[in-house]
């Protein structure tokens, strides 16, 4: 139950965000330092990555899928940790040198302005989707702190993206970032040392797994039908199969090569070597952070039933055993160990501390589909408009995707966080990818017209495979099929558009 205590240590946890995001933006004068920043720090860098990473996926939309699935979970943050890794040693260098704002600005410069279009509709709708899980599960949040409707709470998390980035831009991400560094760490590790004491240790939990299915009618809903395959689906790094688990992970890995996002925080750099280890803070983080929320689903999992798995067993004629509680879904795990578990207070910060890992995850993707928007879809329409106007036009950009976002996040309200988050970056890794590795190392080796076939084509046959449930993930199929036709020899030598 939400008390006092609790909304108000949301409430000043999201007031200190704000306020160190207004303090942080009052520099900002021009687009370019809107956008990109360019004086940051190693730690500034870190905490742009992180606060921009560690979102409703890694965190609430971990514990759900451990919930379900185990120690499987973990690897959303493996998968962005080792991303993040590739960004820094692999991309960072090159990016920087390239002298370019945006990637799709660097397709642009070796496969032409059509090669830049084409892949900034593809990239926008990936980035779009993983705003749209931001605010799902703000709303979500909200609407457990308030009691509120969906819309209205929603409509809530959209406007609290909206300030958190509004004036700030990626140096707001930045120092709001750092912030929520400190503030994650403290939450999330602590939130696993809890459930490390109060749930036995590794025992304990494989212990309260095995009882909550001792019921005959969560047995056959969970398709568990002995102990041995209860450890299997709970205590394997690859339970729902290998060639999607490993498939998931690399959705993440070339997700965030690909996303402009967390391209803006390398730029954002004032040296090379300070994205890099910025990139290294980042990805030392994420899978402890990870590990913790997977602790926490596991738990629940031991001690809780879903709305509908109960409504099951009541029709099955079973009781609820002692001392398991009821949840909504399996997405109110966090929040419900949080509010049924931790003291008031540190469940006030740690609450606020999650809404605003939601909050700053949104607010980043919503700057990077913006500039998007603005540098490569809109500025290959009209001329070049002042420093000014672009600031503007970002601005108004980010206003109109939220806008949209929350329409969308009304019609997907019964859609699980993470799988948004694993089609959103594989998404993103289709669409540019091998377009922006072959500009930045194999210039002048592949005919723009090829290019601009292979990125649509790819996107495609990810969709249909994901539509038709392939085997493993849709995110082979798609990038099979884009590198096949990119490698069609054609006799024609690689030429500008």
């Amino acid at each position: 139950m939400t008390s006092s205590v609790h909304i108000l240590g949301v409430l000043l946890t999201v007031a200190l965000l704000l306020a160190v995001s207004w303090l942080s933006g009052r520099n900002v004068r021009d687009a370019r330092s809107f956008m990109t920043g360019g004086t940051s720090g190693t730690w500034m860098v870190g905490g742009a990555l992180l606060g921009t990473m560690a979102g409703g996926q890694s965190t609430i939309g971990t514990a759900q899928l451990a919930f379900c699935y185990g120690l499987s979970a973990w690897w959303f943050t493996l998968g962005a940790a080792i991303g993040c890794l590739l960004l820094g040693y692999a991309y960072a260098g090159p990016l920087r040198r390239s002298g370019c704002t945006t990637l799709l600005e660097i397709v642009r410069s070796e496969y032409g302005r059509r090669a830049e279009t084409i892949g900034s509709v593809l990239c926008m709708v990936g980035i779009f989707i993983s705003i749209v899980s931001q605010v799902l599960s703000s709303g979500a949040m909200i609407s457990s702190f308030f009691s509120i409707p969906m819309l209205w709470a929603s409509i809530a998390g959209a406007v609290l993206i909206l300030l958190l980035v509004f004036f700030g831009g990626i140096r707001s991400a930045g120092v709001s970032g750092l912030v929520k560094l400190i503030l994650l760490y403290f939450s999330s590790l602590a939130a696993g040392a809890i459930v490390w004491h109060i749930g036995g240790g590794i025992d304990g939990l494989r212990s309260g797994v095995e009882t909550i299915y001792q019921s005959d009618t969560l047995t056959r809903i969970g398709s568990l039908p002995d102990i041995e395959s209860i450890h299997h689906r709970y205590g394997s790094l690859v339970a729902r199969g290998v060639m999607k688990d490993l498939g998931g992970c690399l959705s993440l890995v070339l997700g965030v090569v690909s996303t402009q996002t967390y391209a803006q925080c390398i730029w954002s750099a004032s040296t090379t070597r300070h994205a890099r280890r910025g990139a290294l803070i980042c990805a030392f983080s994420l899978p402890l952070i990870g590990a913790a929320c997977t602790l926490v689903g596991i738990y629940m999992r031991g001690h809780y039933i879903t709305a509908d798995e109960w409504a099951a067993m009541q029709q099955a004629g079973e009781t609820l055993p002692d001392g398991i509680g009821i949840i909504e879904n399996s997405a109110q795990a966090f929040p419900a160990f949080i509010l049924g578990h931790l003291p008031s207070w540190l469940g006030g910060i740690m609450l606020g501390t999650l809404l605003i890992n939601i909050l700053g995850c949104g607010s980043g993707l919503s700057l990077g589909a913006a500039t998007i928007l603005v540098r490569d879809v809109y500025g290959n329409l009209t001329r070049k408009a002042s420093q000014w106007s672009q600031l503007a036009e970002t601005r108004l950009s980010i206003v109109i995707i939220l806008v949209v976002a929350v329409v969308c996040a009304m019609m997907w309200n019964n859609s699980f966080i993470n799988d948004l988050g694993f089609l959103s970056l594989g998404l993103r890794a289709v669409s540019i990818l091998f377009p922006l590795s072959l500009a930045l190392w194999m210039p002048k080796r592949f005919a723009a017209s090829r290019i601009l076939t292979a990125m649509p084509v790819g996107v495609a046959a990810m969709l249909a495979a994901k539509t038709l449930s392939m085997p493993g993930d849709a995110v082979y199929y798609g990038l099979a099929v884009e590198l096949s036709y990119i490698l069609i020899p054609t006799g024609k030598k690689a030429a500008k558009q």
